[in-house]
């Protein structure tokens, strides 16, 4: 008997993001069947078009959400705002795998509660990291050449070139308030404005950062025990631009600590995506997709509980996964100050 055909809900699937994210499943897999929902689905009919397989549906979260009214769903993907939990929630209470993108560090805290009440059969995964965890699974790779690391500073540049969707619009102008940091082995929260950082880019330049509270930091600290963790948001020119082409988006990373072989050092790292930061988040989201679902040869994840991109993705080969989908690794190690 042919088994029945995987159905993924994708909330804000016409949109930059999730369109991005539909075009990565379909290329992985043809016989998915989507489903494109958000306010206006008459926007998403010639995507759907596209990718066969494909349908569009109405969903505005701030009517709620009926899942009654959609035949069985595999996986929800979350590709907008959802501040009231609405689509983690009724996935957890309903068995569901999904991918939520855009909680920040103080806003885990409700689904991480009722997971604690609740049997968890299906994986949830907290992808509220810059890039739905494409950051933190190129410092988990890199932390692997360290035996010791005392200081971890990262940034995500973006370039005002970059055409992005209200998505990564709200996340590009949310570092206004305060923003969680690791520094000297303390917890600080603090205000961003009153806490530049000067991030030195990769024409030589350098801009000015400013904190901002994504799940990067909380986890990083957790698997490397750095005493000093923070993540910088920056507006500048991209690699992309600087070379006359597409505005690309970058991740900085920067690990200050001692090697593998004794020796003390600072590892440099620049993760370019030359198809700008819609695209860099959908890949994000597409690999944790491809192991809840086991696309791509990968082993299906059968085994419910909370998740972070990091602790589903294996981050052995990270970096070539990467380079698969166009995005440049750039490393520099530098003597330790």
């Amino acid at each position: 008997m042919e088994s029945q055909k995987k159905r993924i809900l994708i909330v804000g699937g016409y949109g930059m993001v999730g369109s991005n994210i539909a075009r990565l499943i379909r290329q992985a897999d043809k016989s998915i069947e989507l489903i494109l929902a958000g306010r206006n689905p008459q926007n998403g009919i010639s995507l759907a078009k596209e990718l066969n397989h494909s349908e569009t549906a109405y969903i505005n979260l701030e009517e709620g959400f009926d899942l009654s009214e959609f035949k069985k769903i595999d996986l929800i993907i979350s590709a907008v705002d959802d501040h009231s939990n609405i689509l983690r929630e009724t996935a957890i209470l309903n068995g569901i795998a999904c991918i939520a993108v855009s909680e920040l560090a103080d806003q885990i805290s409700p689904t991480a509660f009722l997971s604690l009440h609740k049997t968890i059969v299906a994986p949830i995964v907290y992808a509220g990291h810059w890039q739905a965890g494409l950051l933190t699974l190129m410092v988990k790779q890199q932390a692997n050449k360290f035996s010791q690391i005392e200081t971890i500073e990262l940034a995500g540049l973006y370039d005002p070139k970059d055409s992005v969707g209200p998505l990564v619009a709200n996340e590009v102008s949310g570092f206004d308030g305060e923003a969680l940091i690791r520094k000297g082995g303390n917890w600080l929260s603090l205000q961003a404005k009153e806490n530049p950082r000067t991030i030195d880019l990769h024409n030589h330049s350098s801009a000015i950062g400013y904190p901002l509270s994504t799940l990067d930091v909380p986890s990083i600290a957790a698997f490397t025990s750095a005493k000093n963790i923070r993540f910088d948001f920056i507006i500048g020119e991209s690699i992309g631009t600087s070379k006359g082409l597409e505005a690309s988006h970058e991740l900085y990373i920067t690990i200050d600590g001692t090697l593998l072989s004794g020796e003390k050092r600072k590892l440099n790292t620049i993760v370019s995506g030359p198809k700008g930061n819609s695209h860099l988040t959908a890949v994000g989201v597409y690999l944790i997709t491809e192991k809840i679902l086991g696309l791509n040869g990968q082993s299906e994840q059968k085994i419910g509980g909370l998740y972070l991109p990091e602790t589903i993705i294996s981050t052995h080969h990270i970096s070539n996964r990467l380079k698969e989908f166009g995005i440049e690794i750039i490393e520099e190690t530098l003597e330790s100050m």
